[in-house]
């Protein structure tokens, strides 16, 4: 144990020595390291200087050789300036030089129109010299010529004026006649022969409709049903139809309602469908008037289709064709909408052909002419404003939408097609009842047509006749002379125009009578 212990002493004392020699070792070796890397320091900073002298030396020479440089670009740009500036002072001595040659000239030319202005301000005196006394002489030839005639100037001109006037009037008379005469047999003619033809070409029947519809019944018990309990059915047809339900003392029929014409076929589709079935209870009803909407959609489509596939008008809208289709089941004073609009159509088409017109753009113009009636009774505004505005939303062509604003007078047309499209209306519509008005209106017209003729001078009494159509004027003899009826009535004629709105043309019939009265005793 204790021989374990010893060696384990000489151990460790071993180790410590071993320590001792190899940190001796070790402080000599960093002691040479440091030596060497002051050394390399010394080296390199010697290297460092010689560096800097070296770039130093070169960066003088460099600012020398920029100095330089720098100096004779200075000298050549001196120079360039210099040549340019003596350039420049050359080219400015030749413009003063030029100048004030110009204004020498300018001074002489002013000096000459000085002295023609004198020479032309004392003939101008001169002149007024003459003038003055030319006036005196004149109000001297005047004077004695008042003196000799016994009148003043301004009597003897009207004098002149109407001894000319009462030469002439019977001359102007017979020519007003013949150019009238002439005139209106020419237009007459033509008129006549494109109308002709044009109806020729085409003729359709009429399709009549009312503000109501009658649903026949089966019998009267339907009727009971149709109210239901406590008037229950007939709400729900009404408030989903939107329509009026009269039942009465008519046998066997209910009538329908409505300034609508669409919903009014609604309610009539399913009122009748439900009279066929014979369940009626405000469930069924609802059913009955989606599908009878559904199937008017359909009929209005397919009318639309079909007015544009018979009249060969292309490239419109979907929305207007639509539209189109709604007319349909509107009516306008006993005509069916849609077919006035196709008759319309072809009348435009016919006589812009044979005016040698565009002939699609004028049948285009008269289908829809009337296209604001397809919804007049559900927005505001008159149909001639709503067709208007229905042609911008689709850009329609400007021609189409003066068609639709002039056709009733509202504006003035701007193309021939429109004044085509305005006749074919007026020849459509012209069949008895088509164009009526009321009485008020009727009598106001009479009456207004009566007052305008009676306020010219020698008139002795006017009748309205023809429905407003003509006006007989007598005339009171010793007044107004055979040649001064023409003129009257052409007078007549232009106020009435000026004053008045209405359809077609008023005739003006001027009568002179002239009586003699003897006694035989």
């Amino acid at each position: 144990m204790i021989a374990i212990l010893y060696l384990i002493f000489g151990v460790l004392i071993g180790l410590v020595i071993g320590s001792l020699i190899v940190a001796v070792y070790y402080n000599k070796g960093l002691s040479r390291q440091s030596k060497a890397l002051a050394e390399e320091r010394e080296k390199l900073k010697v290297d460092a200087e010689q560096i800097i002298a070296k770039a130093e030396l070169e960066g003088e020479n460099r600012k020398k050789s920029l100095l330089l440089q720098t100096k004779e670009e200075v000298h050549l740009t001196k120079n360039e300036l210099e040549k340019s500036a003596r350039e420049k002072r050359i080219e400015l001595q030749r413009d003063r030089n030029r100048l004030n040659q110009k204004e020498e000239n300018f001074d002489k030319k002013t000096e000459a129109f000085e002295e023609k202005e004198k020479k032309l301000e004392e003939q101008i005196k001169e002149a007024d010299r003459k003038e003055i006394k030319l006036s005196e002489k004149e109000s001297q030839i005047v004077a004695e010529m008042e003196r000799i005639s016994g009148l003043s100037v301004s009597e003897a001109r009207e004098q002149v004026l109407d001894e000319a006037r009462n030469e002439y009037q019977h001359d102007m008379a017979i020519m007003l006649r013949q150019m009238q005469d002439k005139t209106n047999e020419i237009a007459d003619r033509e008129a006549k022969e494109i109308i002709v033809n044009s109806i020729q070409r085409y003729a359709s029947d009429y399709v009549s409709e009312t503000t109501v519809s009658v649903v026949d019944l089966p019998n009267e018990e339907m009727k009971g049903r149709i109210i239901g309990r406590e008037g229950r059915n007939i709400r729900a047809l009404e408030s989903l139809t939107g329509v009026d339900l009269i039942i009465d003392d008519t046998p066997e029929a209910v009538i329908i309602s409505s300034f609508n014409p669409i919903r009014r076929e609604i309610a009539r589709l399913a009122l009748e469908r439900l009279v066929f079935d014979g369940r009626i209870h405000p469930s069924r009803i609802e059913d009955s008037v989606e599908k009878a909407k559904k199937e008017i959609d359909q009929s209005i489509k397919e009318a639309g289709d079909e007015a544009v596939f018979e009249t060969g008008v292309v490239g419109l809208h979907p929305e207007i064709i639509r539209l189109l289709g709604r007319m349909k089941y509107r009516t306008s004073y006993g005509q069916n909408v849609l077919k006035h609009s196709i008759e319309v159509c072809w009348l435009t088409g016919a006589m812009a052909a044979e005016l040698n017109l565009d002939v699609s753009l004028a049948k285009r113009a008269g289908l829809l002419h009337d296209i604001g009636k397809a919804t007049d009774f559900e927005l505001e505004g008159s149909h001639v404003e709503i067709g208007a505005e229905i042609a911008r939303k689709y850009k329609e062509n400007p021609v189409v939408i003066n068609s639709i604003e002039s056709h009733h007078g509202d504006k003035e047309s701007t193309d021939l097609i429109s004044n085509l499209v305005a006749a074919a209306d007026a020849i459509s519509a012209a069949r008895p009842g088509a164009r009526r008005e009321n009485v008020e209106t009727y009598i106001k017209r009479i009456e207004k047509l009566e007052e305008i003729a009676n306020s010219f001078p020698g008139v002795e009494k006017t009748y309205a006749v023809q429905a407003g159509r003509e006006i007989r004027v007598m005339v009171k003899p010793d007044e107004i002379a055979d040649d001064d009826m023409i003129l009257r009535a052409h007078e007549i004629s232009k106020q009435i125009e000026s004053e008045l709105t209405y359809p077609g043309m008023i005739k003006v019939q001027m009568i002179r009578e002239s009586r003699v009265t003897d006694y035989a005793k």
